[in-house]
């Protein structure tokens, strides 16, 4: 991490807002599952650390059917959440990861030598919104419109309304510390409507229309190559359809 590391640790989320700023050479730390590692190996570099474990950023709350979560939020905490959402955390890992990582974390996660974020695609089926700070002040969007630019955000709090049905299909693989190399997450909200949000073909979670899996941008990775991928993802948006099931 080097000697000229400095270490921020805030009390409160607004301390948290101020010492990020707007963001330049500021490595936000939530469960550090991935970012602590890449820092140890040697794939990052840090000038400044923000460490979010005291920052009172974490919880969960539900009012009037709309459920909003804190960024510092332990995966593990969110064993009652509406699917796709609650089956995409349980496959996460494992739970000693679980125990750690946040939803935040996971938001924001980025990888190139395979897929990261496995809760940005049932985040984008939920149709989600991600509250956050940086250059330019606090500003709430849509996850989808969020991820491009995420590395340059701190993530606050993340919600969506409760949805009528979700569903969740992915290509499982042997070993847990193993990321999910396709995944395709589906919500019905309560008008009727459905989104799909898919994770693994891409730098990072993407919205899609069942019809439209051909010029997605596929990638040859550690977990799994282009052609596979292009070739199981309609497959699965079939399965999540089908068990999402028609309208009551």
């Amino acid at each position: 991490m080097g000697e000229s590391l400095t270490v921020l640790v805030p009390s409160s989320p607004e301390e948290a807002v101020r010492l990020f700023g707007d963001g330049a050479s500021v490595t936000v730390v939530g469960g550090g599952t991935i970012v602590v590692p890449s820092l140890s190996l040697g794939r990052r570099s840090a000038e400044r650390a923000l460490l979010l474990h005291r920052a009172g950023l974490d919880g969960i709350r539900r009012e009037g059917g709309r459920t909003t979560i804190g960024a510092t939020t332990t995966l593990d905490a969110l064993g009652d959440v509406p699917e796709p959402l609650r089956t995409a955390v349980a496959h996460v890992a494992d739970g000693e990861i679980r125990g750690q990582a946040t939803i935040g974390g996971n938001i924001c996660a980025e990888g190139t030598d395979a897929p990261r974020g496995d809760l940005q695609g049932p985040l984008i089926a939920l149709g989600a919104q991600v509250r956050s700070t940086g250059a330019g002040g606090e500003r709430t969007e849509a996850i989808e419109d969020f991820l491009p630019g995420r590395l340059d955000r701190l993530v606050l709090d993340v919600s969506f309304d409760e949805p009528a049905a979700g569903a969740y299909e992915f290509l499982d693989r042997p070993h847990t510390h193993d990321y999910t190399a396709v995944a395709v997450s589906a919500a019905r909200a309560a008008d009727g409507s459905v989104r799909l949000g898919v994770t693994g073909v891409g730098p990072h979670g993407l919205l899609i229309t069942a019809d439209d899996t051909e010029g997605l941008p596929y990638a040859d990775d550690a977990l799994a190559s282009a052609w596979y991928r292009k070739r199981t993802l309609p497959v699965l948006v079939r399965r999540a359809l089908t068990k999402l099931g028609d309208p009551a």
